[in-house]
C-alpha cells in the first residue's frame, strides 16, 4: 500500500517546518482491518440482508398444457421468522409478492427456527420458535393470491412439523408433505407435487407422485425444500423441481466457495440445474440462520413464468 505526502507549502513568513514521514505501522494496519471488517459487518447484517432481490425467469417445459402457458408462480423460501428476520420485513416481502400478481405462490419451507439464543435447552428452542410462529403464519397470510401451497423445512420438522403444519393449514396455506395436487385450467392438467424433509427423513417419492401422472405422461412440478435430492427426483421424471434451504450460500466472498452449505445443500447452492429431464430451481431464501449477514447473496423472491 502506498500513501502520499502531501508537498510541502511555504507560508507568507516563510517556509514551514518539514513533516515527519508518515509511518504505517501495525497498529494503523490493525485499526485499518478493524474499521473495514467492521463496515463489511455493518453492510451485510444491516443493508445486504434486507436488500430483497426478486429474480425473474422465463420457464420453458416441454410437456406443459397450452392453457398453463404464461402462468406466474412466485416462490419464497427459508424465511427463518425471528431468528434474524423481523416482522417488518416479512411484510415487506409479502408486499412485494402481492405486487407481481401472481397465478401461484409456493412456499418451500423453513418458516420457523431456534431463535438467535443458543437456549439451554432444546425444549426451550423449540417454545422459542413456538411462541413466534402465529405472528409468522399471520403475516403469511397477507398474500392475496388464491392458489398458495407449502411444504416444510428441516427446522419446522425440528421445532414440532405437526404444528407448523396445523398453523398453515388454518391460515389457508395447504401444505404438500408426499403428497400431490392436480392445478386444472380448461380441461387441462399440470401436477404440483411436494415432498417432506429430506433431513427429517421424511420424504416418500413412491407416495409423492402420482402413477397417473407418470403413465400419461403428464406435466409435474415438485416442490422439496432441500435441493441435493434432485438425482432421486429425476428418475420420476418432473420436469421442474423448485428448493431452498441453502441461503445461497449467505456468505458469498469471491473466489471463495460460499461460507454457509448445509447437508443435503452442497451441490447445487443456487439458481439454476439439470438432471436429465428435470430442470431444478434453488431459491436463496428470505432468512440467515447463525449470522445475521448476507454478502453477494441477497434474500430473493422468485417470479417464474411458465412457456
Amino acid at each position: 500500500m502506498s500513501v502520499e505526502v502531501a508537498p510541502e507549502i511555504e507560508s507568507v513568513a516563510g517556509p514551514s517546518s518539514p513533516r515527519p514521514p508518515h509511518r504505517f505501522t501495525r497498529r494503523s494496519f490493525l485499526t485499518l482491518a478493524a474499521t473495514s471488517l467492521g463496515g463489511v459487518a455493518l453492510y451485510s447484517g444491516e443493508i445486504a440482508r434486507h436488500k430483497l432481490s426478486v429474480e425473474t425467469y422465463t420457464v420453458h417445459l416441454p410437456r406443459l398444457p397450452e392453457a398453463f402457458r404464461g402462468m406466474r408462480i412466485v416462490q419464497i423460501s427459508d424465511i427463518h421468522y425471528l431468528e434474524w428476520t423481523e416482522s417488518f420485513f416479512l411484510r415487506h416481502v409479502v408486499d412485494h409478492v402481492n405486487a407481481l400478481n401472481p397465478d401461484l405462490v409456493v412456499l418451500t419451507g423453513d418458516f420457523v427456527t431456534y431463535g438467535p439464543i443458543r437456549w439451554p435447552s432444546e425444549e426451550a428452542h423449540k417454545r422459542y420458535a413456538l411462541r413466534h410462529l402465529p405472528e409468522c403464519v399471520s403475516i403469511l397470510g397477507g398474500i392475496r393470491c388464491p392458489m398458495r401451497y407449502a411444504t416444510l423445512g428441516n427446522h419446522d420438522m425440528m421445532v414440532g412439523g405437526r404444528y407448523v403444519y396445523g398453523d398453515l393449514v388454518n391460515q389457508g396455506l395447504p401444505i404438500l408433505r408426499n403428497s400431490a395436487t392436480p392445478l386444472e385450467r380448461s380441461g387441462q392438467r399440470l401436477w404440483l407435487v411436494g415432498l417432506g424433509s429430506a433431513c427429517a427423513r421424511d420424504v416418500d417419492l413412491d407416495r409423492a407422485i402420482p402413477d397417473s401422472a407418470v403413465r400419461d405422461k403428464e406435466a409435474m412440478i415438485v416442490l422439496a425444500h432441500e435441493p441435493d435430492i434432485l438425482p432421486e427426483i429425476a428418475k420420476h421424471g418432473p420436469d421442474l423441481m423448485l428448493a431452498g434451504h441453502t441461503h445461497g450460500g449467505q456468505v458469498c466472498i469471491p473466489f471463495l466457495p460460499p461460507a454457509f452449505l448445509p447437508a443435503y445443500g452442497k451441490h447445487y447452492p443456487q439458481g439454476w440445474f439439470r438432471c436429465g429431464p428435470t430442470q431444478l430451481y434453488v431459491n436463496r431464501g428470505i432468512g440467515t440462520i447463525g449470522v445475521p449477514f448476507r454478502l453477494n447473496c441477497p434474500p430473493e423472491i422468485t417470479l417464474m413464468i411458465l412457456a
